[in-house]
């Protein structure tokens, strides 16, 4: 008697024991009780299932990467390109996880792949390279429409590169060169007009004021006799030879004036 209750214990212990499981943190657990969901998930940490009666299966509820194949399409503006993105999502509801859809990852990664080539599809080339912030907020809506239903949240989508055709990146890039030099033309075109003005304003300031010219003439001569390696030819005012004739005629007179008989004291006795 004793030995039959022994292995009673026993049986019920090992019954016991295959029915403790271990849910970890990032997990959660879905019973099926004879092929039937139960409504509520099991949270991480130890649990038991009725053996032979009930299966527990795990739902990982971290984030998940999938990369998105890249996918060939044609842009609005007619230009083949290749275009590759990432989806970051997570499990939000294990039960509709497992129940409303078979193998949701490949589920979300077709959807992604199918909603990449419509944006592909209705987008210019010029968005595809330069905003991308908008395309990424497009795919997210896109996807994140049908994987509600399937207890997923999609947390961001990214477009990774998009490549072009050799002949395209090559008419790009002369595109670029040729835009590059309107703006170096339209740089010099400005500041040859305020080199321009700048000299208009000088000359009517010196046209005000003649002797402004004649010092601005004499700073450049100063300027170029620094060097001391070349031969200044300089052409002489005109002005300066007739203050100069008139400086020699002053001097003239005043020699005249002393040769010319003084007062009676200078004349001979009588």
């Amino acid at each position: 008697m004793i030995e039959l209750l022994v292995v009673v214990v026993v049986l019920v212990a090992l019954w016991l024991a295959a029915g403790v499981r271990v849910i970890n943190q990032y997990e959660r657990g879905i019973i099926f009780r004879f092929g039937r969901a139960l409504p509520t998930p099991r949270e991480p940490g130890l649990t038991f299932i009725v053996p032979l009666a009930d299966r527990l299966r795990k739902v990982n509820t971290q984030i998940v990467t999938l990369p998105v194949p890249a996918q060939d399409g044609i842009t609005r503006d007619n230009v083949t390109v290749r275009v590759d993105a990432v989806v970051y999502f997570k499990v939000e509801d294990p039960w509709k996880a497992l129940i409303e859809v078979q193998q949701y990852r490949f589920a979300v990664e077709q959807v992604a792949q199918t909603s990449l080539r419509n944006i592909i599809g209705k987008s210019e080339l010029d968005d595809l390279l330069s905003n991308r912030e908008q395309l990424n907020r497009g795919l997210e809506l896109l996807i994140d429409s049908p994987a509600l239903g399937w207890g997923i949240h999609i947390d961001r989508i990214e477009i990774k590169d998009v490549q072009l055709p050799e002949s395209m990146k090559r008419s790009m890039s002369r595109q670029a060169e040729a835009e590059r030099e309107r703006r170096a033309r339209i740089i010099t075109a400005d500041g040859e007009f305020a080199a321009a003005q700048r000299l208009a304003d000088a000359s009517a300031i010196m046209a005000e004021t003649p002797g402004a010219l004649q010092l601005r003439m004499l700073q450049t001569v100063v300027e170029v006799a620094a060097e001391k390696n070349s031969t200044l030819v300089m052409p002489f005012p005109v002005e300066m030879l007739r203050f100069f004739e008139r400086a020699a005629d002053a001097l003239a007179g005043g020699s005249l004036k002393a040769d010319q008989p003084g007062t009676d004291l200078e004349k001979p006795a009588e």
